[in-house]
């Protein structure tokens, strides 16, 4: 898998990397890195790729992924713009620091986790808000604010799980999966077959099956299907649309398989999905 390894770039004063990126520093493919990151949007929507996961995001979400994880924010619309307030940390800097304090033994194993989670409730409020101070602080009291931030994630169960335990291949010579990730948010709202999204990343139906699901730890129906289901979220949020034409404009033909792969996916009715927003 071509994952682009990008390298954060940490002020020579600071321990680690904190800052609001806009478009165009907010547009980046699939990447990964080393630190641990703490992502807040601010503006745009769109696709979020983290590890294994598929699904919208929009302005208010907030996410943690751990190092070495993979990810992508693509937006619905290039056009549009994309803002998020970014904390990176390299996790061994806390580890090793606080190594063999007992109090430090619940933020030690939170730490160690390779998930993605989505935040909730009250951490959706202190976390974009502890990115705020640390942003306008300096010396060590940015420091004790990020401390602050890892105590309340470790000891909450205010958030979604939305990849485990991913792990991402090396081959970053074959730019395949750019290709197919770059067809499918194109012409995801079409019908795909796999003849015709093998024959974007040039290979046999049964070699692109194999490639995909080694790499993205998938189905390739599966991310499509998410894909989808992710598009209909967003216009159940965001609009008063009927939801049978949702179902039709989100790339469905049949109302049937579209509340199935709903209920698959979110756990709940499109009609129980939209009562949450009113």
């Amino acid at each position: 898998m071509q994952t682009l390894l990008q390298k954060v770039h940490v002020d020579p004063q600071h321990s680690f990397a904190c800052r609001t990126y806009r478009t165009p520093e907010f547009e980046t493919s699939w990447h990964t890195h080393e630190e641990f990151e703490l992502i807040c949007i601010i503006e745009g929507t769109g696709t979020a790729m983290i590890g294994d996961y598929v699904g919208a995001y929009a302005p208010g979400d907030s996410f943690f992924i751990a190092g070495n994880l993979p990810h992508w924010f693509r937006k619905a619309d290039p056009k549009q713009i994309g803002a998020a307030k970014v904390l990176q940390c390299k996790p061994e800097l806390l580890l090793e620091a606080f190594d063999g304090f007992p109090e430090w033994k619940g933020m030690q194993q939170f730490l160690q986790k390779k998930d993605a989670i989505a935040l909730e409730g009250k951490l959706l409020q202190t976390v974009p808000l502890g990115l705020d101070k640390i942003t306008v602080e300096q010396g060590f009291q940015r420091m004790l604010l990020l401390l602050q931030m890892i105590l309340d994630l470790a000891t909450s169960k205010e958030y979604k799980v939305l990849s485990r335990n991913f792990t991402a291949t090396n081959d970053r010579t074959n730019p395949a999966i750019e290709k197919i990730i770059a067809y499918s948010f194109k012409h995801f709202l079409e019908p795909i077959s796999l003849s015709e999204i093998a024959a974007v990343a040039e290979m046999s139906v049964p070699g692109f099956c194999r490639f995909f699901k080694k790499n993205i730890k998938k189905t390739y129906f599966n991310f499509l299907q998410e894909l989808r289901i992710g598009h209909a979220c967003k216009l159940l949020n965001d609009t008063e649309k009927p939801i049978l034409e949702i179902c039709y404009d989100s790339g469905y033909n049949s109302w049937a398989h579209f509340s199935k792969q709903f209920k698959q996916i979110k756990g709940m009715a499109p009609s129980a999905y939209r009562k949450q927003f009113i």
